[in-house]
């Protein structure tokens, strides 16, 4: 007969069963971060040459945005934000990169969307900063909108989701366009340079770059007009959840360090302070950078390498910067923006 106990007794060693299957599964995909270690080095994917977020100097030297946040992680990982090695990727190849391992992670200004998720099996280690699609154009007095853009010739990078962006914006409010397409971003601004199209559109960051860029900005403007939302992350692979946690935590670290008054400068004060979430953040209390493979003091290594969230907005993009963008929509939740990190407890 089969009694309750005995259905019971079967129900506890199936799940038994399951969970030593989820346990060894888990053992198998978690080499990401093995991987690192034994190498010594970081490999993360950047652009080819986007000033304010990862760019290349005449001495081989990488700096930006994107690129601190990379240094940020191999800091959580050796306390050594040297401890990189960067690898300049196009935006037709930036995925196939992660997907064949060349890279551990992209930090390259791209967008999270659904598609790529879903489809190459990535997926988003969160949102480091809020964009939106814009358009550049010669200054015109009589070009103040993008409504008035209709008949335009507009030069967009392919491989991107600003093309389709483009399109939508065009089909949505009832005006013709004609599109000229380019693999790089470079040959698309240069085609904007020598009159090829009226118009050049890509996120509203990379405009403020690539204006940089020109003989002549003063000749260039960039028009008020957001037609999309563009929120750019790193990005990993589906295949390695442990290695996930890292990178979306390191990025939440950075966050939470601005919210909590914790800067490069500030590291020793942190060190030193009696408040719990201090503590917690650099690693006195709370045991978190075991439950990640890490040192307990990751989140403070990565802070001590490139500064908080602040420090490396200003630094690249901010309004002291060459770029200038004010912060926006990634002010911090409480000081009008919409940046927020879950707490690190």
């Amino acid at each position: 007969m089969f009694t309750a106990a005995r259905a019971a007794t079967v129900k506890l060693l199936a799940l038994a069963g399951v969970a030593i299957i989820a346990s060894a599964a888990t053992a198998a995909e978690a080499q990401t971060l093995k991987t690192v270690r034994d190498r010594g080095t970081l490999a993360c994917g950047v652009s080819q040459g986007l000033f304010g977020f990862s760019s290349r100097d005449d001495k081989g030297q990488w700096s930006g945005f994107d690129v601190d946040f990379c240094r940020a992680l191999a800091a959580a990982i050796f306390n050594d934000p040297a401890k990189v090695e960067f690898v300049p990727l196009a935006a037709n190849e930036r995925f196939e990169a992660l997907q064949t391992r060349r890279i551990d992670v992209l930090s390259r200004n791209s967008t999270w969307t659904l598609e790529r998720e879903a489809g190459p099996g990535l997926l988003f280690a969160g949102i480091t900063y809020h964009d939106g699609q814009g358009f550049m154009v010669a200054r015109r007095p009589n070009v103040t909108s993008a409504l008035e853009l209709d008949g335009a010739t507009v030069c967009v990078q392919s491989g991107t989701t600003t093309e389709a962006n483009l399109r939508d914006f065009f089909v949505a409010n009832a005006m013709n366009l004609e599109v000229r397409t380019f693999p790089t971003s470079a040959e698309a601004l240069k085609a904007f340079e020598t009159g090829q199209c009226d118009v050049l559109t890509s996120d509203q960051s990379a405009l403020y770059a690539e204006r940089l860029k020109l003989p002549r900005p003063a000749d260039a403007t960039i028009l008020p007009d957001i037609i999309s939302k563009e929120p750019l992350g790193p990005v990993v692979r589906q295949d390695d959840v442990a290695w996930f946690t890292i990178v979306k935590w390191v990025n939440f670290a950075l966050v939470n360090a601005e919210e909590l008054g914790i800067s490069a400068k500030t590291v020793g004060e942190a060190l030193a302070s009696a408040k719990p979430d201090i503590r917690r953040f650099v690693g006195t209390e709370g045991g978190f950078g075991a439950q990640l493979g890490l040192a307990n003091g990751w989140a403070v290594q990565a802070v001590r390498a490139v500064g908080n969230y602040a420090e490396i907005y200003e630094r690249n993009v901010g309004v002291q910067s060459r770029l200038g963008i004010p912060r926006g929509l990634n002010q911090l939740w409480n000081m009008g923006g919409i940046l927020y990190a879950p707490p690190l407890r």
